[in-house]
């Protein structure tokens, strides 16, 4: 996996400048349109419509994830399996992909364009009615935040452990006595992933816990409204095309 995965792409745009809940937002229009609409036309405007964003954020392409080969082995095999059963189960499980492809590139958008502090407020800013009802807004805020802020750095994490397992000396009677390596890696994460979270949960609460994370000050603007108009536009002009052809 490309090692932005999931971090911000330090670069200036108009889609950086964005608030975060207006990208939120962007990309639950956008799933929830695909959810009731996932005609070859609406995916396919989709596609075009996230590459295009992706050229205003000015991402280079080496931000792209490099899936692995067993992944793209799966997707065939999938294939592979609906077509016994015909043309049109094949086609539906492509068009099954594709949305999915395509929510997983929207969340990316987010996380590349978006500085990881800026998701809690947010979230907690969308989530502002749901206090009427006790519903622990604030809470899930910050469990979302520090999940998304910590997943590429167990990832990494993972990476050293790697590394270091393959520059380890070669030892046959180690190596027949030793678990499976995948056993050893996990082990390894799960004991660094533990020690992280006792050090950021420390200093979370010597900072004044973890209302502070929520707190941050954080609104739409103009321009986030204008962005939200021209999805909804996006949308809208993509059903349209489905109708017309």
């Amino acid at each position: 996996m490309s090692t932005v995965l999931l971090r911000q792409v330090p670069v200036s745009s108009p889609v950086h400048n964005l608030w975060a809940g207006t990208k939120m937002i962007a990309a639950f229009l956008i799933s929830l349109l695909l959810m009731f609409w996932p005609t070859w036309p609406v995916l396919g405007a989709m596609v075009v419509f996230l590459l295009a964003i992706g050229l205003i954020a000015r991402l280079p392409l080496g931000t792209l994830p490099r899936l692995p080969w067993w992944f793209w082995a799966l997707l065939s095999a999938g294939a592979l399996i609906n077509l016994p059963v015909g043309g049109a189960a094949v086609l539906r499980y492509t068009q099954a992909v594709v949305f999915g492809l395509i929510l997983v590139a929207a969340s990316f958008l987010i996380a590349w364009t978006t500085p990881m502090g800026e998701i809690a407020p947010a979230l907690a800013r969308l989530g502002a009615p749901l206090r009427k009802i006790k519903v622990p807004v604030d809470e899930w805020a910050v469990v979302v935040a520090l999940t998304l802020r910590g997943l590429p750095l167990l990832l990494e994490e993972i990476r050293v452990l790697r590394a270091a397992r393959r520059l380890r000396p070669k030892d046959r009677l180690l190596d027949r006595a030793a678990d499976s390596p995948i056993i050893d890696i996990l082990t390894a994460a799960m004991a660094v992933a533990t020690r992280r979270a006792t050090e950021l949960g420390e200093a979370i609460t010597a900072r004044g816990g973890t209302g502070q994370l929520t707190a941050r000050p954080s609104a739409p603007g103009r321009r986030d409204a204008v962005a939200l108009g021209l999805v909804g536009l996006v949308c809208a002009g993509s059903v349209l095309l489905d109708v017309l052809i």
